[in-house]
């Protein structure tokens, strides 16, 4: 990695796992040797808000937040996450989202319509793809952990060292919740192999 900082930026709504996707990451980049900074914004988490996460490693960094079009990779656990989030993204970056859809009051009463949020990113010129990370998180038999199958997709746009993830997982969840997320991070893995 060169001595530029990695930025992250995590984004879902309250419940999703971002603040455990972003400890996970962090604590892989602490196992790799980098200077690590991480902030979160959890707003109205408890009650399926916009809950962000700024992840920025290297070999010095001086400050958490990451600024607009600055990040490396925007990991976004909801489609409307993503697109609301996207302006952060820098102009080599990669915006991977799940293909969740979670309504907002808004839309369920009827005061707004969801976006298409493909339409949008595509307006902004944003690298993305869409991953059904629920789904294979559901194949897995816990649908739960599709926060750790997006967390495996992201793997390649992180710059870190093989292996370091899976530590990073065993060293944050006791043995019951071990198999499955170990098997939900190589899923993920798998779905951006060739990407």
């Amino acid at each position: 990695m060169s001595d530029e900082a990695r930025n992250i930026l995590l984004c879902g709504t309250g419940g999703q796992g971002i603040l455990f996707a972003s400890e996970v990451i962090c604590g892989a980049a602490l196992l790799a040797g980098f200077d690590v900074k991480k902030s979160e914004v959890h707003g109205m988490a408890q009650r399926g808000g916009s809950v962000s996460s700024h992840v920025r490693y290297g070999r010095k960094v001086w400050s958490p937040m990451i600024e607009a079009g600055r990040a490396h990779l925007v990991l976004a656990l909801e489609k409307l996450e993503a697109l609301r989030w996207a302006h952060f993204l820098r102009g080599d970056g990669m915006l991977l989202a799940c293909d969740l859809e979670i309504m907002p009051l808004s839309v369920n009463t009827g005061q707004a319509e969801y976006p298409d949020v493909s339409a949008g990113l595509e307006a902004m010129g944003v690298p993305f793809r869409f991953l059904g990370a629920v789904e294979e998180a559901a194949g897995l038999g816990d649908p739960r952990v599709a926060n750790t199958v997006m967390v495996g997709a992201a793997a390649r746009w992180l710059g870190l060292p093989p292996g370091t993830l899976e530590e990073s997982l065993r060293m944050r969840l006791p043995a019951k919740a071990l198999a499955v997320n170990e098997a939900a991070l190589q899923r993920g893995m798998q779905l951006t192999a060739g990407v």
